[in-house]
């Protein structure tokens, strides 16, 4: 039976994938050709300039033009085909019946969660190494991979009211980034995400069950209700989005496009106008791989850590960390460098090498920022008054 459920805002079709302990239990093998280069030496590195930087934090979004190539979209496209028809094998995926019709089949499904769990191309896109590459400049350098959902929004499909991911996904610190693909282009006709820039500055504000859950000491920090629902007179997060009225602006997007965007930024879309577009959207998150989290972890009210379910995407981290379960490389399965005797992995960051440009594993000082820890010959030149 298909995990169909109904949003909190109302819409349909709303699919959530399970969590898999277990390891892979059937062979499985890499496609011989897919779209992607992960090879580090010939592959082009994406290299976020000092503006993309700059505009990133001053609107709260950052729209990556072209970062995917169209033979990576076109294959987005084919998947979400499979999805539509259920020629994929994850749960709540059903075959589509002979006796729909495309409008019923295109409709089936509004988003899907977690696929990445499942589907070797879910993993592979939740570890894009161009995506990684903007997350470092963003938000690492060492990046939590986390989560995947796949829109598939057809003609009259439903938008999702003003939220902030961080609600959802709350990470310590909070450092949490979306990472929006538009396989199709999205604009105002057909559903695309308006951001009220400015409000990325703005606390998160819990529902009445979720006080406490991302902030502590703010004394005034209000109580929302009804956070994602599309009636601004239900969702009262839409109050604080009228302290930034006229900055609200749509994220227009062509596909191959990426939006990144903070966890805290106010968001929201609207229903898909169009007659006959899709707007189709692979949406990943991720956090600092050094923040912890208990998102995701099993059961209901549970306060476990869960870090080991989510993967180390770039980077390192002192915290236990998951790996991807089709081995798609990145830093959870590639080798560390060890200790100059041959002993346990250093621990290390990412530093640019000066020559290549390449970022490579470097090892920390744990001192560099430990008054407590100074080097002897330091010692010497440190004076009290």
């Amino acid at each position: 039976m298909a995990m169909i459920a109904r949003s909190k805002n109302g819409a349909l079709g709303v699919v959530s994938v399970p969590a898999v302990d277990a390891p892979i239990s059937h062979e499985w093998q890499r496609p011989e050709r897919i779209a992607t280069t992960f090879d580090d030496a010939t592959r082009e590195r994406y290299r976020v300039s000092v503006n993309e930087y700059v505009r990133f934090h001053d609107q709260g979004f950052l729209v990556v033009k072209g970062l995917l190539t169209s033979a990576e979209i076109a294959e987005l496209k084919d998947h979400s085909e499979d999805l539509m028809h259920g020629r994929v094998s994850a749960p709540g995926i059903e075959p589509a019946s002979p006796d729909m019709g495309p409008e019923q089949i295109a409709s089936r499904y509004l988003r899907i969660h977690m696929l990445h769990r499942h589907l070797e191309i879910e993993e592979r896109y939740l570890l894009h190494p161009r995506l990684l590459d903007v997350l470092e400049a963003l938000i690492g350098p060492d990046v939590m991979a986390m989560q995947t959902m796949y829109f598939v929004k057809a003609p009259g499909g439903a938008g999702q009211g003003y939220h902030q991911d961080s609600y959802y996904i709350p990470t310590y610190p909070d450092q949490l980034c979306g990472a929006w693909i538009a396989v199709d282009r999205a604009d105002e006709e057909n559903g695309c995400v308006w951001f009220t820039t400015g409000s990325q500055n703005e606390p998160i504000y819990p529902t009445e069950e979720r006080v406490g859950q991302n902030h502590a000491n703010i004394r005034d920090l209000q109580v929302v209700e009804n956070v994602s629902h599309t009636d601004v007179e239900v969702n009262t997060l839409s109050r604080i989005a009228e302290k930034y009225k006229g900055r609200e602006v749509p994220a227009i997007a062509e596909p191959g496009d990426v939006v990144f965007f903070g966890g805290h930024i106010l968001h929201r879309s609207h229903t898909n106008m169009s007659k006959d577009r899709f707007r189709r959207a692979l949406v990943c998150h991720y956090g600092n791989a050094r923040s912890f989290t208990m998102w995701g972890s099993r059961g209901p009210g549970s306060k476990e850590m869960s870090n080991h379910l989510h993967i180390l995407a770039r980077g390192a981290t002192h915290l236990p960390f998951g790996l991807p379960r089709f081995g798609t490389p990145c830093a959870a399965n590639r080798p560390r460098p060890v200790a100059p005797d041959g002993g346990e992995p250093m621990p290390t960051t990412m530093m640019a090498n000066p020559d290549t440009g390449d970022m490579e594993p470097s090892p920390q000082d744990p001192m560099r920022n430990d008054p407590t820890m100074m080097r002897s010959h330091e010692a010497d030149t440190v004076h009290t008054a």
